[in-house]
């Protein structure tokens, strides 16, 4: 609504508005498993796939009404956003502001997990709810934040959809970049640079597997074959060890601390 309304308003005023509206409404959506976990336990794995489903309804519903609509359109597509980002290497290239904004954002969130006693806490309570709640810290209050700034996360990338390639809003509109997120967040061991890496690597191969398929007929579909490859090898360690009851060597420098505190 935000990016085919307030047309008046200067563009990058505009792009801002985009941006910071898709960061509110991913930060409400995410707010809402974060509330059920912290006041009832509801796994947010389950609760976050089954909201997909609630989100898409809504979207569907939005669609159909003449406030959303394209009015030369019968089909449940939006009106277009009036406002995009600037491209950085001109219109031949894809290539636009909204990546700048992902790795600063990326940066953001390094520091604020690396740098801050917010960030500490949300490590703290997510290692171990108990002890935090011991030490003071309240994890009722920290996994709903948690919930609400992954879904602020989330809304800025489908910002980001929309101020470049899909203007208007339709149904399948994520094109399953959530799910991608999930492996690339196992790639990148959830740390930030890691995630900035395992995004390129996901994003050259789905942006490429056209053109492949067009010059060499490779089927699209070895992209998800590898992706699903990727997993698996992340994966089988611990369930190697788990299968054959490998145990782990005993970390140097865990000794090495209690040593020094014996001392």
């Amino acid at each position: 609504m935000v990016g085919f309304e307030f047309t008046s308003l200067p563009g990058p005023v505009h792009v801002v508005l985009v941006v910071l509206a898709g960061f509110a409404g991913g930060a409400i959506w995410g707010a809402i498993p974060g509330f059920l976990k912290a006041k009832s336990g509801a796994h947010e794995v389950i609760t976050t796939i089954m909201l997909n489903y609630v989100s898409y309804r809504l979207a569907d519903y939005a669609l159909s009404t003449t406030f959303y609509r394209r009015p030369d359109r019968t089909d449940p597509i939006s009106k277009p956003a009036t406002v995009a980002y600037p491209h950085l290497f001109g219109s031949a290239y894809r290539i636009s502001l909204g990546i700048i904004v992902a790795l600063i954002v990326a940066a953001l969130v390094a520091f604020l997990i690396n740098r801050t006693t917010v960030g500490f806490e949300f490590q703290a309570v997510g290692a171990n709810p108990d002890a935090s709640r011991a030490a003071g810290m309240s994890p009722t209050r920290t996994f709903i934040v948690v919930m609400a700034l992954a879904g602020g996360l989330a809304g800025l990338a489908g910002a980001n959809q929309l101020l470049t390639v899909s203007p208007s809003l339709t149904p399948g509109y994520s094109s399953g970049f959530g799910f991608d997120g999930i492996a690339i967040a196992l790639l990148g061991k959830s740390r930030p640079s890691g995630v900035i890496l395992a995004a390129f690597l996901f994003g050259a191969m789905r942006a490429g597997s056209r053109a492949m398929q067009a010059a060499t007929q490779t089927p699209v579909d070895i992209v998800l074959v590898i992706q699903a490859f990727v997993i698996l090898f992340i994966a089988a360690p611990p369930l190697v060890r788990s299968i054959w009851r490998v145990r782990l060597g005993e970390p140097v420098t865990a000794e090495i601390l209690t040593r020094g505190w014996g001392g």
